[in-house]
């Protein structure tokens, strides 16, 4: 039997993890999607005639697995993908979707659905033991994405960035802003902390606002460290992303942080952002904690670099 060669994703991952909005996502850009594909099937599947008219687009094909698809193996898989290369010259790439522990079983509580290995014991037990059994596909796939902070719209718009066919000649470019109190992003690839920069949280005027007010960012940009670090921080990230994309590193999350994730790294990103765009990428940007509520708790003591007044002595 004679395959031509194909563009092929492994899409697995913990359950729970946002297998399905990846998989309607990837046919919304015109890939064909199988899920659950018992293994035997495959070669099948893949000799296959095409539907009519498609023979010219070689059209890429996107497979589901997961713990509960049939005759399920991670290192028959491995083995699998393995051949699927090196007889038939297929591009066989693995997307392993991950999510902490915690997440997903807040996750399940929401929806009232139980677990698929664990349908009469508490959800973590199934996901531990689905971590388990997955323990070899994720160290083989070429692809992570960690959705525990992401939500399903989130998801399927890095979804878009990374795989719709205009975005496959360089890595996808993401940059964001977050608050250390509330965490930090666990798919960031290149991560500054901007929390040297005075604080506007600590002028009354302010606190209200966030990086994308005018006012807030004149202040954030009057530090006199702000424009030698920041200029600093763009000229690495120029020097930085072509390298990147000579390794053929497929998506790229670069993360500013402050304390709350509301003034100075919202400022910081919307700039670095423009930055690039004026150097030729194309960076997608999120605020992940613009919307929350500022927090005297969270943001510390102001230091004595505060200029108007507020600063405690």
């Amino acid at each position: 039997m004679t395959l031509d060669p194909k563009e092929i994703l492994l899409v697995t991952g913990l359950s729970g993890a946002g297998k399905s909005t990846v998989l309607r996502t990837l046919e919304d850009l015109g890939w064909e999607v199988v899920d659950n594909l018992p293994l035997p099937l495959l070669d099948r599947l893949l000799s296959s005639p095409l539907p009519m008219g498609a023979e010219q687009s070689r059209q890429p094909l996107a497979i589901g697995i997961g713990a509960r698809t049939r005759d399920f193996d991670s290192d028959r898989i491995v083995d699998r993908i393995k051949h699927l290369r090196e007889a038939y010259g297929h591009d066989v790439g693995t997307l392993f979707l991950d999510c902490a522990g915690g997440e997903l079983e807040r996750r399940y509580s929401e929806t009232r659905r139980r677990h698929p290995l664990a349908l009469d014991r508490p959800a973590a037990d199934g996901i531990a033991r689905e971590r388990d059994l997955l323990a070899p596909l994720r160290r083989w796939a070429n692809r992570l994405i960690d959705t525990t902070d992401l939500t399903a719209n989130q998801l399927a718009q890095q979804v878009r960035d990374t795989f719709s066919r205009e975005h496959q000649d360089g890595p996808t470019l993401a940059i964001m802003s977050f608050g250390f109190a509330r965490g930090v992003p666990r798919g960031a690839d290149l991560v500054f902390d901007m929390r040297f920069l005075r604080n506007p949280h600590w002028v009354p005027a302010l606190r209200p606002g966030t990086g994308l007010d005018a006012d807030v960012s004149a202040y954030v940009a009057e530090d006199p460290a702000y424009e030698a670090a920041v200029g600093r921080i763009e000229e690495l990230l120029e020097l930085l992303l072509p390298r990147y994309r000579a390794e053929g590193k497929s998506y790229l999350t670069v993360a500013f942080g402050c304390t709350g994730g509301r003034h100075r790294s919202v400022h910081v990103t919307e700039r670095v952002a423009a930055r690039l765009r004026n150097a030729g990428f194309s960076p997608t940007v999120t605020h992940r904690d613009l919307a929350a509520a500022p927090q005297d708790s969270l943001e510390g003591v102001p230091d004595d670099r505060q200029q108007d007044g507020t600063a405690v002595a």
